[in-house]
């Protein structure tokens, strides 16, 4: 099986390559640089990458940067960066901007054809006449009038929106977007890469078939929300092929699919932005956020994210998938790579009463059913950090944890027993317990056997750790519920603890993903970490149940 699964997509591109209708198949992800990646972009990049990889094809990273108001060169570094990151190599890397003169070219042909006028109506005018299916006031202007006045806009004579080119189509059309569309639009503002060059720019219906015509693009894939467009896409094309240097034949033909929508989180930029300026998060890396850059930094692999991908597959049919899914396949994909250590996230103290003197156990870092090899010494001291919630006072029903006249192992350890509890204000301090004897790597010999297994640390050795515990943006799987997305924010997605860890983890390179035992798995922040005061991400909690 291929990287894309199979799907109506991978069998348009057999039928075509079969048949011979383009002689290699070449596709293209054409990010506007006005924003980070998020992972719904993840769907599009695997598609269009992995179609080129399984079909002996190219692929281009494609800058559709028409807008010069929005973009920036450290959004497009961004995303090159991220597309490379997931583990993908672009044929070539284009700018539709390098593409104005051409699409100006093309836009002068319509013009002279009489398939183009200038339109000197404000935009709520116009809108309004096109809801009704009645034409600008302008639309029968001559080829000469129009020509001159596209040149004057382009020579930056009329201020920021007074004007724009249209295509002379339909204004009753059926298809609303084939309403005599906006071709070009007047602003006054620097681009990012073709600088102050131009006033003028192509509005997305315009230049998305151009740029993939130019470049050869066989299979342009879009989501569903560009389905109307399409006719654009196509009259585009279907007007302009063998003008201004573009071929008659092959040409490019769009398809649709469904986009990615997760639960639980938000897709949409604007609401990213929101979540962004107005602080809700630190920053497009925040480990709560679903960009490419929040999930790599929250310790997530690219493998994962791909994988994630492939298994929701490619339809046309537009679903909510459930964060549950997502979470999964990160386990999955971590739960052969990450060794297992010991943490405490939220400590509490144990004093053995009958141990003294300290003695390093042997701990293997992988479980029977992971083919690997390795272990680590582990120390073991007369005080040790267990997890808080390991211990009740007055235990429920079933309770198979630490707890008066209760026996629990300690893992890769001795069997214990509590003594004593101390308390200070309502509030458990310390717990005093005893070792079984002879407990180390058996059981008890009065035939009384723990109730279960905890985790622990050597207090002595223990590596003092700030634990970030990243846990679902939202509260409801649709962050719309009720009208407002932030009123829906969870304020336990983050929960940071200052617990300790086992002191193997001081020698190991810092991109280790660990799973620490009965508690998730994490790796080291790789922005706020440092050796002497180390910040550990949860990447994603076991699942639900394990720890009992």
């Amino acid at each position: 099986m291929g990287l894309v699964p199979e799907c109506f997509i991978t069998e348009i591109v057999e039928r075509d390559l079969k048949e011979g209708k383009y002689p290699k198949l070449l596709t293209r992800f054409p990010p506007e640089p006005n924003g980070y990646l998020h992972i719904g972009h993840a769907r599009s990049i695997v598609l269009n990458f992995g179609l080129a990889q399984d079909y002996g094809g190219e692929c281009n990273l494609r800058f559709d940067d028409t807008n010069p108001e929005t973009e920036k060169e450290e959004y497009a570094r961004a995303i090159e960066e991220d597309v490379r990151w997931l583990g993908f190599t672009p044929s070539r890397v284009l700018y539709a901007s390098d593409y104005f003169e051409t699409m100006y070219q093309c836009a002068l042909a319509l013009i002279q054809e009489g398939k183009a006028y200038v339109d000197d109506l404000p935009e709520e005018e116009m809108s309004a006449l096109r809801a009704e299916g009645k034409p600008s006031p302008y639309r029968e202007r001559s080829v000469e009038e129009n020509l001159e006045l596209f040149e004057r806009m382009r020579r930056g004579e009329f201020p920021t929106g007074s004007r724009v080119l249209r295509a002379k189509i339909d204004p009753a059309h059926p298809n609303f977007k084939l309403r005599d569309p906006v071709l070009y639009r007047i602003v006054h503002a620097p681009h990012y890469h073709a600088g102050d060059r131009w006033v003028v720019y192509p509005m997305y219906d315009f230049a998305h078939p151009l740029e993939d015509f130019i470049e050869g693009v066989t299979h342009s894939l879009c989501t569903l929300e560009f389905e109307n467009n399409r006719a654009v896409y196509d009259w585009v094309i279907e007007n302009l092929k063998g003008k201004c240097g573009l071929l008659t034949s092959p040409r490019p033909h769009q398809y649709e699919f469904a986009r990615l929508d997760l639960s639980h989180t938000v897709l949409s930029k604007r609401k990213l932005i929101k979540l962004v300026e107005g602080g809700y998060v630190w920053g497009w890396d925040d480990p709560r956020l679903p960009t490419l850059r929040a999930l790599r930094r929250r310790g997530v692999r690219p493998e994962a994210i791909v994988e994630f991908v492939r298994k929701t597959g490619i339809s046309r049919n537009e679903a909510q998938i459930a964060m549950d899914l997502f979470e999964e396949v990160v386990r999955d994909d971590l739960n052969p790579i990450a060794p297992r250590v010991l943490g405490v996230v939220d400590p509490l103290k144990v004093v053995l009463t009958n141990y003294e003197g300290e003695e390093w156990l042997q701990a293997p870092y992988w479980p029977r059913d992971i083919p690997k090899e390795g272990s680590r010494p582990l120390p073991f001291s007369p005080e040790l950090y267990i997890e808080r919630t390991d211990f009740s006072l007055h235990p429920p029903k079933g309770w198979k944890r630490l707890a008066p006249g209760q026996r629990v192992r300690l893992r890769h350890a001795y069997v214990v027993e509590l003594e004593d509890v101390v308390e200070e204000g309502g509030e458990v301090k310390l717990l005093k317990a005893r070792i079984v004897p002879g407990t180390l790597g058996a059981n008890p010999e009065d035939g009384v056997r723990p109730k279960g297994v905890i985790h622990w640390v050597s207090a002595r050795h223990a590596l003092p750790v700030e634990f970030r515990l990243y846990g679902r943006l939202f509260r409801t799987p649709d962050p719309e519920e009720g009208g407002d997305f932030l009123k829906n924010l969870n304020p336990e997605a983050l929960l940071v603890k200052r617990g300790f860890l086992e002191p193997s983890v001081a020698k190991d390179p810092e991109d280790t993903r660990y799973q620490l035992e009965r508690l998730g798995y994490f790796w080291r922040d790789p922005v706020d970490s440092r050796p002497e005061a180390l910040v550990m991400n949860r990447i994603v909690p076991l699942k639900e149940g394990y720890r009992a």
